[in-house]
């Protein structure tokens, strides 16, 4: 089984590492090259000199988003983001940013910790939990007006308008 394609920040396709199908928790990690595919789906794939290393901290960084977002436990977050910082400068009059993690295993997980920082800072009331009950996704709504609901209108918005759609056609 395949994880939904994301387009979200980061951080949250870190937290969406874990979905459900059909009342199962799956966890991209725990597939043949998930690990892999994720890191090189957002540029990290030469950070993964010690993959075993890697997927620890990105599993409990992930852990510690959730329980930033759903629990509002911020503990565990501050815990991974106390493996790095960012130090600003410049480098020939242009502005950079570099970023020193005490391991570099950790930097793809201080990366996403870092980013959910970032989204909380810049519009915390767009980062949302998918409206359906039974998904366990997270997505940052762009949408102009602020009213998204869903993380996947193909999935979790059809699947919501058929079960309504069944409710009132079985009271007829």
């Amino acid at each position: 089984m395949t994880r939904p394609l994301t387009s979200e920040p980061l951080a949250l396709d870190l937290v969406n590492s874990v979905w459900a199908d059909h009342g199962r928790r799956l966890d991209q990690f725990d597939e043949p090259d998930g690990l892999e595919n994720w890191l090189a789906d957002h540029d990290m794939s030469d950070t993964a000199t010690d993959t075993a290393a890697v997927r620890e901290a990105l599993v409990q960084a992930r852990s510690a988003l959730r329980a930033a977002l759903e629990d509002g436990d911020d503990d565990p977050l501050n815990g991974v983001l106390a493996h790095g910082f960012h130090r600003p400068g410049l480098r020939d009059g242009a502005p950079l940013v570099a970023t020193f993690v005490d391991d570099p295993a950790w930097l793809p997980a201080w990366t996403a910790a870092a980013d959910l920082v970032r989204l909380l800072t810049e519009r915390p009331d767009r980062v949302r939990h998918c409206a359906h009950p039974e998904c366990v996704l997270w997505f940052y709504d762009i949408s102009k007006n602020g009213s998204r609901r869903w993380c996947s209108m193909e999935v979790c918005g059809n699947r919501a308008k058929s079960e309504r759609f069944q409710k009132s056609h079985a009271r007829r």
